[in-house]
């Protein structure tokens, strides 16, 4: 069986990662809809699909029906409701991006919708499927640490990736993008439940914009990177973009639609002074959850790291392991016996591996030959957590969840 899956989204998730790894592990693209003329033309010619399959908004695309063996919803974070909902009533299986929605309430909307379909929705929680933390899966249900007791959990989004993403780029105001935690951390959130095998019970949650702001602009700041005089600012867009290849994420974000980098600079938001203004999502935040079972979880997601990659370590009654992702570093020590053994695993390519792997497992339950990767019913209470969070960093209290 060769699937043929519809794009709904062609930005760079949609069609650059998504419909990259689909169509070189032998799917078919069919058809693609994206609201920019330039931008649909482009990934058309890419993936081989006729430009009558191409379509500007998703009511034309579902005017036909179920065409497809599938869909990929990579719409902006706000836009992922209605088409999920209207593809599960043709009875299509959906990769749907993270986040799931904006709104708690809507996390019950999709349930419900999938739960009255012959459809699934698979939630696009790509790090479960990386080698690296399949092992650190494997050690937890050896028993190896005995009773998991807490984690430790760091999100080190590389400074220059924050200037990209939640400054200048499409996640720098919430609404209508989802909050900081949400739209980075909810991957982490989602690991976190996955490994303490248990629900959340409580959390509690602390942060704010710090330092993207008018008043922490360097003396003589132009408004834009390429008039700036400033010769040192760690944020400056030529020196995060000039030196990347330009057909690699993240600057293929700035000249899809055949944009130069020149042009992107000039012009468009990623030349933009960091100090603008322009963004208000937090900088820095740290979450507490305590799950069922009563271990206790703490995660710091920070834009002021060097470097782009998650460390971790958890304890147990009996043994302790720690994990840095981009090295794929794992060490583990017994607490019986004082024995430290140390590996690595496989951690290269796009997070980890976790697209690929993540593609691989959704066409093999496509094919019928694998379980669903990252259900929808398991992917909720990241989303919940999230959620509990952004109200416990509002007002100062914990968050009880219901079980």
């Amino acid at each position: 069986m060769t699937p043929q899956v519809a794009i709904l989204g062609c930005g760079n998730r949609g069609a650059d990662v998504y419909g990259r790894h689909l169509t070189a592990q032998g799917a078919t693209v069919g058809y693609l809809v994206d609201p920019r003329p330039a931008r649909l033309a482009e990934v058309a010619v890419r993936l081989g699909v006729p430009e009558s399959a191409t379509f500007t908004h998703w009511d034309d695309f579902f005017a036909l029906g179920r065409v497809a063996d599938a869909v990929v919803i990579a719409t902006p974070d706000h836009l992922h409701v209605e088409p999920c909902v209207r593809a599960l009533a043709l009875g299509y299986h959906v990769l749907l991006e993270k986040p799931i929605c904006l709104d708690e309430q809507e996390l019950d909307v999709i349930a419900a919708a999938q739960a009255a379909s012959s459809g699934t929705v698979t939630v696009c929680h790509v790090l479960r499927a990386t080698p690296f933390f399949l092992d650190v899966k494997r050690v937890v249900e050896s028993g190896v640490l005995g009773q998991l007791i807490g984690i430790t959990w760091t999100e080190n989004v590389a400074s220059w990736h924050y200037a990209h993403s939640y400054v200048r780029g499409n996640w720098r105001r919430s609404p209508p993008a989802a909050p900081f935690i949400l739209a980075k951390a909810c991957h982490d959130l989602d690991l976190l439940r996955w490994l303490a095998d248990s629900a959340p019970v409580a959390v509690s949650s602390t942060g704010r914009l710090n330092h993207f702001r008018p008043e922490h602009a360097p003396p003589g700041a132009s408004d834009r990177c390429v008039t700036c005089s400033v010769t040192d600012c760690p944020y400056d867009a030529r020196r995060i973009y000039g030196p990347r290849p330009a057909g690699q994420w993240p600057v293929t974000v700035l000249m899809a639609g055949g944009v130069s980098l020149t042009d992107a600079l000039e012009h468009g938001p990623y030349g933009e002074c960091v100090y603008a203004g322009h963004n208000d999502v937090v900088d820095h935040q740290a979450v507490t959850v305590e799950v069922a079972s009563g271990l206790t979880a703490q995660l710091t997601v920070s834009a002021f790291t060097h470097n782009n990659t998650r460390t971790f370590k958890l304890v147990g009654s009996h043994g302790e392991l720690r994990g840095h992702m981009e090295r794929g570093a794992l060490e583990m020590h017994d607490l019986r016996t004082g024995e430290v053994s140390a590996w690595t695993v496989e951690a290269t390519g796009n997070h980890g591996g976790g697209d690929v792997g993540l593609i691989a497992g959704w066409l093999a339950a496509l094919r019928g030959e694998a379980e669903w990767p990252s259900p929808l019913l398991a992917s909720l209470d990241s989303h919940r957590m999230a959620f509990a969070a952004e109200r416990s960093r509002g007002s100062g209290v914990v968050v009880a969840l219901e079980g």
